[in-house]
Parts: C-alpha cells; sequence; structure tokens
C-alpha cells in the first residue's frame, strides 16, 4: 500500500462521528471531473489504485453487504477490452467510425475502473438502496482520486447499457455497470460548468 490515506481501525474502535476540514470543504466546493478528450497518464500505479478503491469503498451500506465490485483496467488490457467492444460495433454492421471509436473508448486514460452494482438479494434490503450505494462508490473514487493528485471523469456511455459489453465484463445475472471512473492527469484546465439554481431545487416541507 502507498499509504496516502490512513490505515482503518481496527473493528469495533469508537471512531469521531465528525471531522471539520477546511480542506475538505474546499475540495468538495472545487470539485470539477476532467474532460474525457484530455486525460493522459501519469495515473495511479497498481498500489496507488488498491488503496484508492479501498477509500472509494468507504461509503453508506446498510446491512452491510458490499453490493458492489471493481473491473480494472490498466495497460494493454485497455486495448483488448476496447477490441472486444470494437468487435460487438462491428458485428452489428455498424459504421467504421463508431468501430474504430468503441476500440479507442477505454485509452482515454491510463487507468479505467468498472464500477459495478452487485446487489444483494437478501429479501430485506432494497436493490435500489444498494445500487445508490455503488453511486457513492463511483464518487468517492473520485474524491479519493482528486485528494491524491489524479484527475478523474465517471462516464457510463453504450457499453455500461450493451447486454453484449456486459457479457465482455462477466456481468452476473441481477448486476449492473454504475460507471466506468476514468483516471489519469489533466492536460487541460477544465472550466466551471453551469450549476444547478439551488432555489429551485431546493423545498421545505411544512406539513
Amino acid at each position: 500500500m502507498t499509504k496516502r490515506f490512513p490505515p482503518a481501525p481496527p473493528l469495533g474502535e469508537p471512531m469521531l462521528a465528525v471531522r471539520p476540514s477546511a480542506e475538505a470543504r474546499t475540495l468538495l466546493a472545487l470539485r470539477r471531473s476532467a474532460n474525457k478528450q484530455f486525460m493522459g497518464p501519469p495515473g495511479p500505479s497498481p498500489e496507488d489504485l488498491d488503496e484508492l478503491l479501498q477509500i472509494a469503498a468507504r461509503v453508506p451500506d446498510h446491512r452491510k453487504l458490499a453490493p458492489w465490485r471493481f473491473v480494472v483496467f490498466e495497460g494493454e488490457a485497455r486495448a483488448r477490452f476496447g477490441e472486444g467492444l470494437a468487435a460487438i460495433r462491428a458485428g452489428r454492421g455498424d459504421p467504421e467510425p463508431e468501430v474504430e471509436t468503441a476500440a479507442k473508448l477505454l485509452l482515454r486514460a491510463p487507468v479505467v475502473v468498472c464500477v459495478i452494482s452487485s446487489p444483494v438479494n437478501d429479501g430485506r434490503t432494497p436493490i435500489w438502496e444498494q445500487e445508490l450505494s455503488a453511486g457513492a462508490v463511483c464518487y468517492n473514487l473520485l474524491l479519493a482520486a482528486n485528494a491524491s493528485g489524479w484527475a478523474g471523469n465517471w462516464l457510463s456511455e453504450w457499453p455500461a447499457f450493451d447486454a453484449d459489453a456486459g457479457k465482455l465484463l462477466g456481468l452476473e445475472e441481477g448486476e449492473r455497470v454504475a460507471g466506468f471512473i476514468y483516471l489519469g492527469t489533466a492536460t487541460m484546465a477544465p472550466p466551471e460548468r453551469p450549476r444547478a439554481d439551488m432555489a429551485e431545487k431546493i423545498t421545505r416541507w411544512e406539513g
């Protein structure tokens, strides 16, 4: 482990309920995804990534089911997966430019992590609740990477919803792609984007 983060405490050890931090507040207030077209090396090393994923998994998780898993694409694995995606598009008779684009999807960043929602059908915990936990993992991974000096982008695109791409990923029954997290170094500073008008998004229930 690279030890960018403190280790997890022993099981059952009392922990602080809050951790006020000006740096954390700044990170949250100014967080920005990198443009997927402007991300290059270096990315996290395998050791770096293992630690980032351990931190990413510290999310709300009702009944401690860990209803998610990771598929990591590094090095040549990115191109090999792209070849599989390209074969899917070519087999459907799609235009050559779309086939070529599919082949290069994962080459836009040095490391890509596919976060897979893998809910546990325990008869008690709502599937939607477990899928939200997987979404929290995606966001937590972005935050952990940003705090460690790497840019990131959370994408889905067509492979996240395609049955044949799911087979290529090895999805099991009930599993879905929560997102592909692209990690690397931004080659261009992303400009601030439009944000929601919070006055239109917030109501206070009064009965």
